[in-house]
């Protein structure tokens, strides 16, 4: 009996661990997709570089959960949510690492804007789809890890937010394209970076989606509701 229970203290603080190293990815993708954007509205170089190099943190702890999700799915055989929350992990884990890369490329569109001295009209509106982007990666992290399917659910909306900002900065960048072609080059660069940030929201909804099975069982990927089959 005593043996049974170290073990399952063990495997519960081995859980606790991987949370937090999930909550500290989180954190980093959400300081390094802020920092890009720091670093474009700013044009700053040095920021830019600081994200670049700071990848391969993210990528460090992507393994690392990886390799203690497996370790606990091999060794422990849980059940029923401990079992979905460790599959979760992974693919969460990989999402966020995936986060970690848009971050990356919005840097080195900074980097192209600073070195070709490219002068991009404004578009205020980045910063706000920015600002939406994180906070859909905080609260989709936040659902998966207190297993709180309504939360998750509600990412999903959100992410039409920001489906809409991407359209709206087209609009507004196509605009600027066809008036005066010398904004030509700096406009791509900055519809990619809303193209990154709309794919930071996306990723965001799959955690939501992940948060939603692991609280209630159900699959909703891709408008999909397995409530909905018939027995």
């Amino acid at each position: 009996m005593l043996d049974a229970r170290s073990g399952y203290r063990h495997f519960h603080d081995d859980l606790a661990l991987l949370k937090s190293r999930l909550l500290a990815m989180s954190e980093r993708a959400e300081s390094l997709v802020e920092l890009s954007i720091e670093s474009l509205l700013e044009r700053d170089r040095d920021k830019a570089e600081a994200v670049i190099a700071a990848d391969t943190e993210l990528d460090r702890l992507e393994v690392e959960v990886e390799q203690l999700a497996i370790s606990l799915l091999a060794l422990q055989q849980p059940m029923a949510r401990d079992l979905r929350f460790l599959i979760g992990a992974i693919k969460v884990s990989s999402d966020v690492e995936r986060v970690g890369d848009h971050a990356v490329n919005i840097a080195q569109c900074t980097v192209r804007l600073v070195e070709q001295r490219l002068s991009a009209p404004p578009t205020p509106a980045l910063a706000d789809m920015a600002r939406r982007a994180r906070r859909m990666l905080s609260d989709a992290l936040d659902a998966f890890i207190r297993a709180d399917g309504a939360l998750g659910r509600a990412i999903g909306k959100a992410d039409d937010e920001v489906d809409a900002f991407h359209e709206g900065i087209f609009r507004v960048l196509l605009t600027h394209m066809m008036s005066d072609a010398r904004t030509i080059n700096a406009s791509l660069e900055l519809l990619l970076v809303s193209r990154n940030l709309e794919r930071v929201a996306d990723l965001a909804t799959n955690i939501g989606e992940n948060a939603v099975f692991l609280a209630e069982g159900k699959q909703i990927r891709h408008r999909f509701d397995d409530s909905e089959v018939s027995p």
